[in-house]
């Protein structure tokens, strides 16, 4: 008889916001290892806050935030990234003036410096294009070549979670492909990742499980595709669409 994966990330009760505004409230979720798991809402309803508060760029206000089974619910974003979690945020935040290449490097500042090469070797045989643009500065790529570069800089921290803010936010819908593409691949190597994404019915169809978020709490969570199924997530979060036969 098989064990239950392990739990990766645990939430409880967890509250947080900016100031005396209060965002995120008495948020429960968990994710297991090697799940793929992704957060649906409506703009506002607080999921780029709650992706703060689990690495410490927003402190939770009340709640636990457990890791790998330890209590990082106060701990520096810093020290998140060490302990093995990476966010790759909303609008990318990249060094423009920097290369492709330096950018890469100042992800795997928290990381044995003799494992760097092998780290660089992963993301561009991931994202082939940042290979070739290795030597080109930051702002000069296009939008989806940022976005990757955002991924890949991530992933040089080698993080055992993987969260992502809204990875195919104006993108052409090839980028889209490429870039949930190479989500798929990295789950099927084992990696656990936790997604907000815009486009519900996309992040669902890759999904193991989802949670639906309404003004700052889940209103709903289950298997993915059972979400896909549920009258009211579709009719609120996917929108309309004809018939099952149809390409994302």
């Amino acid at each position: 008889m098989s064990s239950e994966p392990r739990t990766v990330l645990s939430v409880e009760g967890l509250h947080a916001g900016y100031g005396h505004v209060a965002v995120v409230r008495g948020i429960d979720m968990r994710v297991a290892e090697g799940e793929l798991v992704t957060l649906i809402g409506a703009n506002g309803a607080g999921k780029s806050t709650l992706l703060k508060a689990l690495v410490g760029l927003v402190p939770p206000s009340a709640g636990t935030v457990r890791f790998l089974g330890e209590d990082i619910t106060r701990m520096r974003p810093e020290r998140a990234v060490r302990a093995g979690l990476a966010l790759v945020p909303e609008g990318r935040m990249l060094f423009g003036p920097m290369s492709v290449e330096e950018n890469l490097e100042l992800g795997a500042q928290v990381t044995d410096r003799t494992q760097t090469v092998g780290s660089l070797e992963r993301v561009f045989d991931l994202f082939p294009v940042l290979a070739e643009r290795r030597s080109q500065t930051a702002a000069t790529l296009s939008g989806g070549e940022q976005q990757m570069l955002a991924v890949a800089r991530a992933l040089m921290a080698r993080p055992r979670l993987l969260l992502l803010d809204e990875p195919s936010l104006g993108l052409a819908p090839k980028v889209i492909k490429e870039i949930f593409g190479a989500l798929r691949k990295l789950k099927d190597e084992g990696l656990t990742i936790l997604l907000v994404e815009q486009d519900a019915r996309l992040a669902l169809k890759h999904s193991d499980r989802g949670y639906v978020m309404r003004t700052g709490s889940i209103a709903l969570a289950g298997d993915a595709a059972d979400l896909l199924e549920d009258d009211d997530v579709r009719l609120i979060y996917l929108g309309a669409w004809r018939g099952e036969g149809e390409s994302s």
